[in-house]
């Protein structure tokens, strides 16, 4: 059975249970009434954690439904060994991203693991996305560089990587793929 429906089930019986007994007939619930409600509270205690894991993605298609969901990916090229710094997405003007890297998340980046930078909701039809990071070069010195990329969302969820690479790498700047 659907997880929601016994946690609904349980919401309803409970409410159910507070109604069926006003204070002054507490005295008339039965032994069988209370071994029974005793039975369903291992269940209860089983399904609560599972519960807690399915809220963030239910949540999540709330506040995000898929026909005006989109999302934005940074990734780098493997082993490239620029340092990046930091990341600012700006979509139709407006800054909706910025992130500061760790070690270990440019160490992720640089071993082809994409991060998720951005979800949010655009109507259908065309955005301008302006991306720009820094960093800093192999040989040393600072690195920074922006990049524009028109972003046409027609109905469903859209997906847009952005892959970037340090002055090092072969193909310097930003590529745009979409999903």
């Amino acid at each position: 059975m659907c997880r929601f429906f016994r946690f609904s089930r349980l919401v309803t019986l409970m409410l159910f249970m507070g109604a069926m007994i006003p204070a002054w007939a507490a005295d008339e619930v039965t032994r069988n009434q209370i071994k029974g409600l005793g039975e369903q509270v291992p269940d209860i205690k089983k399904d609560a954690p599972n519960l807690t894991s399915e809220l963030p993605l239910l949540e999540e298609k709330l506040l995000f439904p898929s026909n005006n969901q989109v999302s934005f990916f940074v990734s780098m090229y493997r082993n490239d060994a620029f340092r990046l710094d930091s990341v600012q997405l700006k979509l139709n003007d407006k800054i909706v991203a910025q992130h500061l890297y760790t070690f270990r998340e440019r160490e992720s980046l640089q071993q082809g693991d994409l991060q998720r930078l951005y979800t949010g909701n655009i109507k259908t039809g065309e955005h301008s996305l302006v991306v720009s990071f820094m960093g800093m070069a192999s040989a040393g010195g600072e690195y920074k560089h922006s990049a524009t990329y028109t972003v046409v969302k027609e109905a469903g969820p859209k997906f847009v990587e952005i892959k970037i690479a340090g002055p090092g790498a072969a193909e310097q700047g930003v590529k745009f793929r979409d999903w």
